[in-house]
């Protein structure tokens, strides 16, 4: 046998596996990570987006890692660092744009994973503790002129989707209110609920619940339209609209793996996401809550990663002009 006969048969050994690997996946459960608490909305989509993409994957088992902490950067830095096999993804927000500005030194690099597609966007509601005087958003804007010293604006941390909206409130209002900085989403609301702060800016996945079931008050939408669904937001004037011209903020959530994962298995990966994104279920609970599945160029790799770059432009003016940076 000619040596030349040897290393083609090698070759195509070398070929037939990789054909093979990437056929056979995943042969193993997909973890999800998510790099806030459970409960909370990014929790949520990852959650109903598990159960979605499982069905396209053949039935393949994925389970939610919930790995919170230092404004997401924790669960980041952890995808960041895990094998590039296609076993470990990330769902992130609008984070994965916002921490090149707010961190120094995250651990890890935004445009260094491997970018899969977009899943949602979520637009955000300005709500009110349930014993608050204002009605409406004229009353409540009225409220906080009169009161700016002494009103309390909770978050969920630095660089949560409800931090960054409370920015641009700010900044639109002119005002420098007291901020409150929670560890989650859910402590936030907590306190929100209990009257021990007045106002917050949320994702419409979180306060949705709470608002239906009239807890807490809702006076205006982020986004530039006013919302249809779900049914309890659709009187609310959008803050636009409500005088605070050119505001217009959306959370969105994305899919991404480690750098290096083999082209085959992120092929794999963007199909098991696009149809997904398709499935009436997850569509439907996604609306239910408030939130817009993506169904444009965003859902694959490179416009989503371009989306993001442009994201990162953007907010990163937000947050030096407010001068809120973390170590």
């Amino acid at each position: 046998m000619s040596k030349l006969f040897k290393l083609s048969l090698a070759a195509t050994a070398v070929l037939m596996a990789a054909g093979a690997q990437a056929q056979a996946f995943p042969a193993k459960p997909i973890t999800l990570i998510v790099p806030f608490a459970a409960g909370g909305p990014t929790d949520k989509v990852a959650r109903d987006l598990a159960e979605a993409m499982r069905k396209p994957l053949h039935g393949a088992t994925i389970v939610v890692d919930n790995a919170a902490g230092a404004g997401s950067t924790i669960g980041t830095a952890k995808a960041f660092r895990a094998p590039p096999d296609g076993y470990t993804l990330l769902v992130a927000h609008i984070g994965m744009a916002t921490t090149a500005t707010l961190y120094r030194n995250p651990g890890f690099k935004y445009d260094e994973f491997e970018y899969l597609g977009m899943i949602n966007e979520v637009p955000m509601v300005v709500v009110g503790k349930p014993g608050l005087a204002a009605n409406n958003w004229a009353e409540l804007s009225s409220w906080i002129g009169q009161n700016k010293n002494k009103v309390n604006l909770a978050n969920a941390g630095l660089g949560a989707a409800s931090h960054l909206c409370g920015l641009m409130l700010q900044n639109a209002l002119k005002v420098e209110l007291t901020t409150v900085p929670y560890k989650g989403t859910a402590p936030a609301m907590t306190d929100l609920l209990g009257g021990q702060v007045d106002i917050m800016c949320d994702q419409t996945t979180n306060t949705t619940s709470q608002v239906e079931g009239k807890k807490i008050k809702a006076y205006a939408v982020s986004t530039a339209k006013r919302l249809s669904t779900p049914v309890v937001y659709k009187d609310l004037p959008t803050l636009d609209e409500a005088g605070l011209k050119g505001f217009d903020v959306s959370i969105w959530h994305g899919l991404y793996a480690p750098k290096g994962t083999p082209a085959a298995v992120l092929k794999t990966l963007n199909d098991a996401l696009k149809a997904a994104l398709k499935d009436p279920d997850f569509v439907k609970k996604q609306e239910g809550l408030g939130a817009v599945v993506v169904n444009d160029a965003r859902v694959n790799p490179a416009e989503h990663k371009k989306f993001v770059a442009a994201e990162v432009t953007k907010w990163g003016a937000v947050i030096k002009a407010a001068g809120q940076y973390a170590d």
